[in-house]
């Protein structure tokens, strides 16, 4: 059974860091795309804003670069989401999303987790 977990979403001040994780079970994260993306409150879904190719390439929308950095361990078979500088336009539930091939920015992933939520608030 496939499955993708995240974690480390939570409340934090404007400026700071946080660091997501989405935990893969039931298939190997060696052989997938790994994806991230976002839903704000009363917004569509926007994304993939960053993803982790199997050949070691990324991809960053124009909208994150600089503030996100994607890695993957497959080892732990985790894909991690560093966001820095975080600002209340971040809030959103973050998923993470995953399928064998990317195809570009409308990339529409076959499986999905159920997503983390981050709030950037004083």
């Amino acid at each position: 059974q496939v499955q993708l977990v995240e974690s480390g979403g939570g409340l934090v001040q404007p400026g700071g860091s946080l660091r997501l994780s989405c935990l893969a079970s039931g298939f190997t994260l060696d052989y997938y795309v790994i994806g991230w993306f976002r839903q704000a409150p009363g917004k569509e879904r926007e994304g993939p804003l960053c993803i982790s190719n199997i050949d070691g390439n990324t991809y960053y929308a124009d909208s994150v670069k600089g503030r996100f950095t994607i890695s993957r361990d497959n080892a732990k078979n985790t894909v991690y989401l560093q966001i820095d500088n975080l600002k209340p336009g971040d809030t959103a539930v973050y998923n993470c999303a995953a399928d064998l091939v990317f195809a570009g920015p409308s990339w529409s992933p076959y499986y999905w987790g159920q997503g983390t939520q981050v709030t950037v608030s004083s």
